[in-house]
């Protein structure tokens, strides 16, 4: 399957690395001390940034706190981050100025478990710290596609979380392709099991039949 377009955003946690069990670890320490019974595995919180949730579990007086907790926990973790099949290859293929990871992480944490997958670190990254609001509204795809020079419509978005599809659609990207069986729950355009032989020149994007769960 090919498509055409300018620029390919991309998620970081669950589309370019398996941050799970660093998360995991971070967020199980965290709601022991700040919301007891909190799990990340049964939230549905993927894709959203930790400033949001944190914001949600805790009393506005220890939101700070709180919140610098979680940060100094998931920076802790980061090295407990992989890569997800086919993204080294992909993104070392890929024209310079051409795409770029929009994360919800912070800028450390953003940068720490991209390094901890050894994945390059792109210089338009887009991070939870760079917008006012984060996924599911539209702003980090609409900044993203802005670093990139382009219109949103001619850019690609690859997405594994609900939040990050929506953010994806309200921005009006061209096409939302979700990545694992999690892009199964979303309305992504289409699924794919991973990066796995996924190619684009600059201008056409090619998609393995083999690799595609939808």
């Amino acid at each position: 399957m090919k498509f055409y377009c300018s620029g390919l955003l991309f998620d970081n946690d669950g589309v370019l690395v398996d941050s799970h069990a660093a998360a995991k670890a971070a967020w199980d320490v965290w709601a022991l001390e700040y919301y007891p019974g909190y799990d990340l595995d049964k939230a549905k919180n993927a894709g959203r940034r930790a400033e949001d949730m944190v914001r949600e579990m805790v009393a506005p007086d220890l939101f700070e706190v709180a919140n610098n907790r979680i940060n100094e926990l998931e920076q802790e973790t980061a090295h407990l981050t992989v890569p997800i099949t086919g993204a080294r290859e992909l993104l070392i293929s890929l024209p310079v100025g051409l795409w770029t990871v929009v994360t919800s992480g912070n800028n450390n944490l953003g940068r720490a478990r991209l390094a901890a997958a050894a994945l390059p670190i792109p210089q338009q990254l887009v991070t939870g710290d760079d917008v006012k609001r984060g996924k599911p509204f539209p702003d980090p795809y609409l900044l993203g596609a802005k670093k990139l020079g382009f219109e949103p419509e001619d850019c690609v978005v690859f997405e594994d979380a609900e939040a990050g599809v929506v953010s994806a659609f309200e921005a009006g990207v061209g096409l939302v392709i979700g990545v694992g069986t999690r892009g199964l729950e979303t309305q992504a355009d289409l699924v794919v099991k991973d990066l796995t032989g996924i190619s684009f020149d600059g201008e056409e994007l090619v998609i393995p039949d083999k690799n595609r769960l939808r």
